[in-house]
């Protein structure tokens, strides 16, 4: 692929991306990755105090499968619809058939309960920090690390970001 054809790829990639979880096809989200990979939250923070543990990390699709289980089926939280921003989006590094991308991103969530029903807030703002395989046309993340400006989250953090 030359310059232009990759930068696609990792776009279509990041819209596809937050296109599916903004629709709340939430069972396609582990489509995204490639088996084994790594799906991480996490804060500035603990990247700059060196603290391992991210406010979630899944290792395998079958975690990623088994994270969206849990949420139709057993977690309790308020409805709420996301809507993610992204943008910015810079190939840091391109080896054979993976590359590193950085993207920009925002989420948006609105409440849809009763008594808060419309009220939207902005719910996280970070990076991804993804390491891009592209096989036979198709790109898929085999890492992808969110990167939250803050620790500070408003309420469970149920769905993906």
């Amino acid at each position: 692929m030359d310059a232009r054809e990759l930068r696609f790829a990792v776009e279509e990639l990041q819209h596809a991306y937050v296109h599916c979880l903004d629709s709340d096809r939430l069972e396609e989200w582990p489509d995204f990755f490639t088996d084994p990979c790594r799906y991480e939250v996490t804060t500035y923070e603990n990247i700059e105090q060196g603290l391992p543990v991210g406010i979630i990390s899944c290792d395998s699709k079958g975690m990623l499968r088994d994270r969206i289980v849990a949420l139709r089926q057993a977690n309790i939280y308020g409805p709420h619809r996301y809507r993610h921003v992204v943008s910015a989006v810079r190939i840091t590094r391109v080896e054979d058939n993976t590359v590193t991308a950085e993207t920009n991103y925002a989420v948006y969530r609105t409440m849809l309960d009763p008594v808060n029903y419309g009220h939207s807030e902005l719910y996280s703002v970070g990076v991804y920090q993804d390491m891009i395989v592209i096989e036979r046309g198709v790109a898929r993340f085999r890492e992808k690390v969110v990167l939250v400006d803050t620790a500070r989250i408003l309420s469970l953090l149920v769905t993906p970001l």
